[in-house]
C-alpha cells in the first residue's frame, strides 16, 4: 500500500531546551547544570517529523527565517525526508525561537516567539496544495487567517482536515471553520475555547457537546494527558485510557505526536477512529518516556510492538 500523503501547514521553530531543577522566583537567579541543547521543534514541525517518523510521505508548508536557525532546520527536514519545496524563506523576520523550560517530573513550561511564523501567507499555503496529499494537517501557531484559508481551500477540493487548535484564543473564530476531520485540543485548549475544564466525565462530555456548537468536526477528541483521550461524535462519547509506558522524562511535544499519529492510524485504517486514538495514545506514551520534541518520536513499529505488548 503507498504511503499516506500529508501535507502540514504549520510552525516551525528552534527549540532552546533547558532542563531545570526548579523555575526561579521574582527576581531569583538560580545555577543549575541540567544542560541545555538547541533542537528543531515547533508544532507544525513536531507533526510533520511525526508523521514522516511514523511513515507518512509529508510536504510542509511554512516559514524560516534567512539565518542560522533556519539553514539548520531546513537541511534537518530535508536529510529526513520531508518535501521541503514549500517551504518559504523570510528575510526580515527570524526562525521562530521556543524557549523549553524543562523540571524534573517530565513537565515544561514553553516561551515562543514566532517570528516568521506570524509571516506566513495564503498565497504560499495555496501552491502547497500541487502536492495533491490525501489529508491536510492544520495547526494554530500560524496566522488564524492562514489556517482557516488552508481549511477552506482543502474543503473546497474534498481533502480531509485535521486540525489541532494550539495554541487556543477565545479570539479565534471556530466557527468559520469548514467541516474537518478530526478537531483535537488538549484540556486547556478545550478551557480556552469553551470555558469548561474538561477534568471530569460529566465535564468533558459538557465540553466536547460546546466545542461541537463551535466547531463542524466529524470527531472531537480532547487530549486528556495521562488520563489519556476523550472522544465525541455528536451523538455518542467514549474514553480511552493513557497507555502506560516507560518513566516520564519529558512532555514536550506528546500533543503533537498524538494527534500526527492519529491522523496517520486514521488515514491506514480507513478512518477508524478508535484505532487510531488507541494508536496515538501508544505513541505519545513512547514520547514521553524521551528527551525532547521531534526527537521523542517513534516509529510506527515501535507503536504497534507497544500496543502488542498490552493485550
Amino acid at each position: 500500500m503507498a504511503n499516506k500523503k500529508i501535507l502540514v501547514v504549520g510552525s516551525s521553530n528552534m527549540d532552546f531546551s533547558m532542563n531545570i531543577s526548579r523555575i526561579p522566583s521574582l527576581g531569583e537567579t538560580v545555577i543549575d547544570d541540567g544542560g541545555v541543547a538547541y533542537t528543531p521543534g515547533g508544532k507544525g514541525a513536531n507533526a510533520t517529523i511525526a508523521l514522516t517518523k511514523l511513515g507518512a510521505d509529508c510536504a510542509f508548508a511554512t516559514k524560516l527565517g534567512a539565518d542560522l536557525h533556519g539553514q539548520k532546520l531546513y537541511k534537518y527536514y530535508s536529510d529526513i525526508g520531508i518535501d521541503t519545496k514549500y517551504i518559504k524563506v523570510d528575510h526580515d523576520h527570524p526562525t521562530g525561537l521556543a524557549v523549553v523550560m524543562r523540571e524534573g517530573d517530565g513537565g515544561n513550561r514553553i516561551v515562543v516567539y514566532p517570528g516568521a511564523n506570524s509571516y506566513l501567507t495564503t498565497d504560499g499555503v495555496l501552491a502547497a496544495f500541487d502536492c495533491e496529499p490525501d489529508a491536510v494537517y492544520i495547526g494554530f501557531e500560524i496566522p488564524f487567517s492562514v489556517a482557516l484559508a488552508a481549511a477552506k481551500i482543502a474543503y473546497a477540493k474534498n481533502i480531509p482536515v485535521f486540525v489541532d487548535p494550539a495554541p487556543a484564543s477565545k479570539d479565534y473564530d471556530l466557527e468559520s471553520l469548514p467541516p474537518v476531520e478530526v478537531f483535537s485540543p488538549n484540556e486547556t485548549e478545550t478551557f480556552e475555547y469553551t470555558g469548561i475544564m474538561p477534568s471530569t466525565m460529566d465535564a468533558s462530555l459538557r465540553a466536547a457537546f460546546a466545542l461541537s456548537k463551535r466547531v463542524k468536526a466529524k470527531y472531537i477528541v480532547i487530549k486528556q494527558g495521562a488520563r489519556g483521550a476523550y472522544l465525541y461524535d455528536g451523538k455518542r462519547y467514549n474514553t480511552y485510557p493513557a497507555i502506560r509506558g516507560e518513566k516520564v522524562v519529558d512532555t514536550t511535544a506528546a500533543g503533537d505526536t498524538f494527534t500526527a499519529a492519529l491522523t496517520l492510524e486514521y488515514l491506514r485504517n480507513s478512518g477508524d477512529i478508535e484505532e487510531a486514538i488507541r494508536f496515538a495514545n501508544a505513541a505519545a506514551a513512547i514520547a514521553i518516556s524521551r528527551v525532547g520534541a521531534s526527537t521523542s518520536v517513534p516509529t510506527s513499529e515501535e507503536v504497534y510492538q507497544l500496543l502488542s505488548s498490552q493485550k
